[in-house]
């Protein structure tokens, strides 16, 4: 049994939920070589659930390619992905600030529902699982907005806000997984883990 799993994401925000769960990992991190951006381009029509599972499994296949071209030792490898939802249109992160307005203006208001997909992977073994929230937002003005994004909170976020940041100030009701909402949702990264030998 591994002492410890591969994390392929570049998000410190994952690192510090795997370390709650008292996880030790060693991070996996696309070559600069690699197109990681393009993963994460969603196909026409695609619903947001398929969505999020796919890129996720493609994660997976590109950080397991990377273990073996690296002849790194043996130890699953986790992979997440999370977008944001309004009904089955998909808010990934934005591009620039314009990008980021747009969409605090349409979840301004509203409830949307955010999917984090996870998977592990070691050998021929995968595993993975979705977790769904749902967070209802508050109305904001557009100098409220204005401000959030001049904040640069927004930036590397699906759909531009960070539910442990600032923007919990407009957020009135979260129904579902705190921690799925902010990227990687434990207990079901624990329940799979747990498929995988480890002890949480």
């Amino acid at each position: 049994m591994s002492t410890f799993v591969y994390l392929a994401s570049q998000s410190p925000r994952r690192r510090q939920l795997l370390e709650q769960l008292g996880v030790s990992y060693v991070l996996l991190l696309p070559e600069p070589d690699e197109d990681a951006e393009a993963l994460e381009l969603a196909l026409p029509n695609e619903p947001p659930v398929k969505y999020v599972q796919r890129v996720t499994q493609l994660k997976l296949d590109a950080a397991l390619a990377r273990r073996t071209r690296r002849s790194l030792p043996a130890a699953p490898v986790l992979c997440s992905d999370t977008t944001v939802a309004l009904g089955r249109a998909i808010f990934g992160k934005p591009v620039d600030a314009c990008d980021a307005v747009c969409m605090l203006q349409g979840l301004a208001g509203q409830t949307h529902t955010v999917l984090t997909a996870v998977a592990v992977g070691s050998g021929r073994k995968r595993l993975a699982d979705v977790s769904r929230s749902r967070v209802t937002f508050a109305a904001m003005s557009a100098a409220q907005i204005k401000d959030y994004v001049a904040s640069g909170e927004p930036f590397g976020k699906a759909g531009a806000y960070g539910v442990q940041g600032r923007a919990a100030g407009y957020i009135s009701k979260i129904s579902g997984s705190y921690s799925g909402i902010m990227g990687l949702p434990l207990f079901e990264t624990a329940q799979l883990l747990r498929s995988f030998g480890f002890k949480v």
